[in-house]
C-alpha cells in the first residue's frame, strides 16, 4: 500500500499526515509506504513548520525530520491513494491527472470521516490554535483509514481502489 498525503505548502498539514499514517503504519508492523508532498514549491527542501513539529511531538509523532517536496506528475504511478488537506488542493492535484484512473486515485482526507461532506482540514499556518483541532482531525482520518484498508485487505486480494474507501 502506498499512500501520499498533500496540502498546500508541505510544512504544516500533510507532513503531520505523513508522521501521523507512519507512526501507525510502524506500530502494526505493515510494509506501507506513507510519503508527503505539497502543491505549491515554496518550501521545498524545508523541514516542517516547528508549530507542526511541536504538536506532533506533544502526541509522539516525529515529523521533525521530513522535507518539503512539491507533487509529481509520476506520483500518480507511484502512489495506490493520493489524500488531500481541502477543496483548493484537490482541484490542483486533480488538474494534474491525465486518466481517469490517475483521478479516481484523489480524495479528501477527512471524507474517510464524513463521506461526501468534502470537509476541508483547516489551514493552520495563520492560526497557532488551530495545530491542536488539526492533528486530532488527521488522527481520527488515519484511523479510519487504516482500519477501512484493513478491512477492504481482509476481503480483497485485488489491487484497492478508492471506492472501497467510501
Amino acid at each position: 500500500m502506498k499512500i501520499l498525503m498533500v496540502c498546500l505548502g508541505n510544512i504544516c498539514r500533510s507532513p503531520l499526515a505523513e508522521g501521523i499514517l507512519r507512526k501507525k503504519i510502524e506500530d502494526q508492523n505493515l510494509d506501507w509506504k506513507v510519503d508527503s508532498a505539497g502543491t505549491g514549491a515554496w518550501h521545498v527542501g524545508q523541514n516542517p513548520d516547528v508549530r507542526a513539529i511541536a504538536i506532533a511531538k506533544k502526541y509522539g509523532v516525529d515529523i521533525s525530520k521530513l522535507l518539503a517536496r512539491q507533487i509529481r506528475k509520476k506520483d500518480f504511478q507511484e502512489f495506490d491513494f493520493i489524500f488531500v488537506m481541502d477543496k483548493e488542493n484537490y482541484g490542483n492535484v486533480v488538474s494534474m491527472s491525465s486518466v481517469p484512473e490517475e483521478k479516481n486515485k484523489v480524495a479528501m482526507l477527512m471524507n474517510i470521516m464524513k463521506k461526501g461532506l468534502n470537509t476541508n482540514v483547516p489551514e493552520p499556518w495563520y492560526d497557532d490554535d488551530l495545530f491542536d483541532d488539526v492533528f486530532k482531525m488527521i488522527d481520527g482520518a488515519c484511523e479510519r483509514l487504516m482500519k477501512n484498508l484493513e478491512e477492504t485487505r481482509s476481503v480483497h486480494t485485488s489491487r484497492h481502489t478508492m471506492s472501497e474507501l467510501k
